[in-house]
């Protein structure tokens, strides 16, 4: 990696924090430019609810290596809070100092106060990140994922007797080092101390909702809130597919097998396992990384049988749907009957084959048919409110799971919520012209090369105030999702 030659104003509320290489102050708020007149941020990494991430270069080190910065940034403006959270930092610290002896874990470099702000500087890990390797070459076979939970478990054990909890496991928190192709967990800058009173309390919520236990949710965390991320890392690596959208909130359980493609199966040993990371009882789950250890290594290789479809998994996409045979999903309550007969098999072809731009057109057709419309029938807002619920989930489960979780209905719902409904914005993530209600093949991209949440397009909107169906579909989504 080339050194960059930039200097990155770290003071919160800069306007210009970019600075050229020879400035030793900030050009825009005057601010000294070096921590510790050694330390010299070059540009962002990241942010979370605590804090932010820099990369920098050690000015005092001969071949000036890399380094990372973690600002922890103090907003509140109680003298009391703030020498609390002053005390605990730097009790932390003391803690990750400790954790980062472990060849896993990135070793502190330094911690101090500068300018009212507290900051960590720790080893920057060559290498890339897993969500990064899934963008790169597609989903993890099982032996990789044997091969993660055998790297990764061993670490979890050893923090856990640290009496830390990482709170916030994920792919992107998992670095494969360059050297020596070895896990490295990263972003313990909101690890909390394991205490008793920590255990008694109910506090913040840290960490990425979708990744996130129930109880820590709920802001309390132990050692198998950091397991059960690691589980829903694992279907995620396993699928491609964001993990809210392989939990069926109707039955209140994990629906990742229904993700995997032809080739991806995994055997009932390792399933097992997983499965049991993720129960949402917490008595029912893993209590400990060890006893995970235990359930991995009961056989020496998953030699058991591979999980195929079920009869009822293969005819998930092939119904007949009629008002004397109405079809009963697989994790869902019996489906409403309707008088025309809906065959999901082109559909599934076409996706399975990733043609998208015949899929695009064929998912039109369907939304007509499930209104009993003509083919080419542009919806409305009413339209979409109509639209059966389950049939609409099904088509949506379609596009994600053979887009790998790039397309589909809730893919976009999702985007629609991230820029708070606003139309332009969406239009802008989507790569979606804003004027057109009707948008032309010539200003789609059929491929996996398109933004996420591009298809399916919108060529299928209609009506007077068409520019509110993401709104619509965003709420009808929830509503089926919703229903008992």
């Amino acid at each position: 990696m080339t050194k960059t030659v930039m200097n990155y104003c770290l003071t919160p509320g800069c306007f210009k924090p970019h600075n050229p290489d020879s400035a030793r102050f900030c050009y825009s708020c005057g601010s000294k430019l070096l921590l510790k007149d050694r330390y010299r941020p070059i540009q962002p990494l990241g942010r979370g609810g605590f804090g932010k991430t820099f990369l920098a270069v050690d000015e005092d080190i001969p071949d000036k290596p890399y380094c990372v910065i973690k600002q922890l940034y103090l907003e509140n403006p109680d003298i009391g809070f703030r020498e609390k959270a002053t005390e605990l930092f730097y009790q932390e610290a003391v803690r990750l100092g400790e954790l980062g002896k472990h060849p896993q874990i990135p070793t502190l470099l330094a911690h101090f106060q500068q300018n009212r702000q507290l900051y960590l500087i720790q080893e920057w890990v060559a290498g890339d990140t897993l969500q990064q390797e899934l963008q790169q070459t597609g989903s993890y076979n099982e032996a990789q994922i044997w091969e993660l939970l055998q790297d990764l478990l061993p670490l979890l054990e050893y923090i856990h007797a640290h009496r830390v909890i990482h709170r916030d496991i994920k792919p992107a928190n998992i670095i494969r080092r360059q050297d020596n192709g070895k896990l490295v967990l990263i972003d313990f800058g909101v690890a909390k101390l394991l205490t008793d009173s920590a255990l008694l309390q109910t506090g913040t919520a840290i960490g990425t909702p979708e990744y996130m236990a129930p109880e820590q949710l709920r802001g309390k965390a132990c050692a198998a809130s950091d397991l059960y991320s690691l589980g829903v890392t694992c279907i995620h690596l396993l699928t491609q597919v964001p993990p809210l959208d392989m939990f069926d909130s109707i039955n209140d359980c994990w629906v990742w097998r229904d993700f995997l493609l032809p080739g991806f199966e995994v055997s009932n040993h390792l399933a097992r396992v997983l499965d049991k990371l993720m129960l949402n009882p917490l008595k029912q789950r893993y209590q400990s990384a060890k006893q995970v250890l235990q359930s991995l290594n009961s056989t020496s290789a998953p030699t058991q049988p591979l999980i195929q479809p079920t009869a009822s998994k293969v005819k998930l996409w092939k119904p007949k749907i009629s008002v004397a045979q109405p079809v009963i999903l697989p994790h869902a309550e019996p489906t409403l009957a309707l008088e025309a007969d809906i065959d999901y098999t082109i559909i599934h072809n076409l996706l399975v084959k990733k043609k998208w731009k015949e899929a695009d057109q064929q998912t039109w057709d369907m939304l007509c048919q499930l209104l009993s419309k003509n083919p080419g029938y542009y919806l409305k807002n009413d339209d979409i409110r109509n639209l059966p619920s389950q049939e609409l989930l099904r088509i949506d489960q379609l596009w994600i799971k053979y887009s790998r979780g790039r397309f589909g209905f809730s893919v976009q719902a999702r985007i629609y919520e991230e820029v708070g409904g606003d139309y332009p914005s969406l239009c802008n993530r989507l790569g979606w012209p804003l004027h057109q209600a009707s948008v032309p093949d010539s200003q789609l991209k059929f491929n996996l090369k398109a933004p996420v949440g591009h298809l399916p397009s919108r060529r299928w909107v209609g009506g007077f105030n068409w520019w509110r169906h993401a709104g619509e579909i965003a709420a009808k989504l929830g509503q089926c999702r919703a229903l008992p």
